[in-house]
């Protein structure tokens, strides 16, 4: 199936909640990291949904077992980048391809619990138009726990927010807050802040966490460290120019 994003899809069609899913050489978990994920929100969403996995130029079997997967899945989708972009363009292009009215973002490695994704959409509504998940018991070495307590604690400082866990990919966003960001390296680490930026209310609530079962982590503390106190230096500057103001039509 191809999506020309700029278009806007049929609302008819347009099931209630939009899974988008970032993919890069999960071989070893992707088919069961799928499976588990339509079995939970089978039984526990009580709404319309879609899964979009979107394959960041994967090298190994990974797009052969998702073209698996969604010939038996009608509700999986499947988009590819190619070459590899990183997770934010990975992100992007499902916020742009996504049907829903509210979109969930997730790891493909494991780690996050699919279980968690009914409680952060229902936290979307009139009070809040994003919904963060943090980790309320981090499944990962000591080094990598002390490094992101770390960087939320000068990401916050930075931008005066209080984010409790920005690295958590289980969030939930109302479809217009993201749709149109324009999709840069790193961009994924400020959702929540661009949300804020356009008078969005977020709300946060605890995780369940898992240990990897299979794979490997694409990133390490210092690779991280290095990128996002650039990205962080940018975002600071874009937040101090950002201006809110209502228009009527006289």
């Amino acid at each position: 199936m191809s999506t020309n994003p700029s278009q806007p899809l049929p609302t008819s069609a347009s099931p209630a909640v939009s899974i988008v899913l970032p993919v890069y050489n999960e071989e070893s978990c992707i088919t069961g990291v799928v499976e588990e994920l339509c079995a939970v929100l089978d039984a526990k969403l009580g709404r319309a949904y879609e899964i979009l996995a979107v394959d960041d130029g994967s090298t190994d079997r990974t797009p052969a077992l998702l073209r698996t997967l969604a010939a038996q899945l009608p509700q999986l989708r499947l988009l590819r980048l190619t070459p590899n972009a990183g997770q934010s363009a990975a992100f992007c292009a499902g916020f742009r391809a996504a049907r829903g009215t509210i979109v969930v973002t997730l790891d493909a490695d494991g780690q996050n619990d699919p279980a968690d994704i009914p409680a952060v959409v229902a936290r979307i509504g009139p009070d809040a138009d994003c919904c963060c998940g943090y980790r309320a018991k981090r499944m990962d070495k000591a080094s990598r726990r002390l490094g992101s307590r770390l960087a939320n604690a000068v990401r916050n400082r930075a931008l005066g927010e209080q984010i409790i866990d920005t690295g958590c990919s289980v969030k939930a966003f109302k479809v217009e807050f993201v749709r149109t960001l324009q999709p840069w390296d790193g961009l994924h680490r400020f959702l929540a802040s661009f949300v804020a930026m356009q008078g969005g209310r977020i709300v946060q609530i605890p995780v369940n966490h898992r240990t990897r079962s299979a794979g490997t982590s694409k990133y390490t503390n210092w690779k991280r460290l290095k990128k996002t106190i650039r990205d962080l230096r940018g975002v600071v500057w874009l937040k101090s120019r950002t201006r809110h103001y209502r228009v009527t039509e006289e």
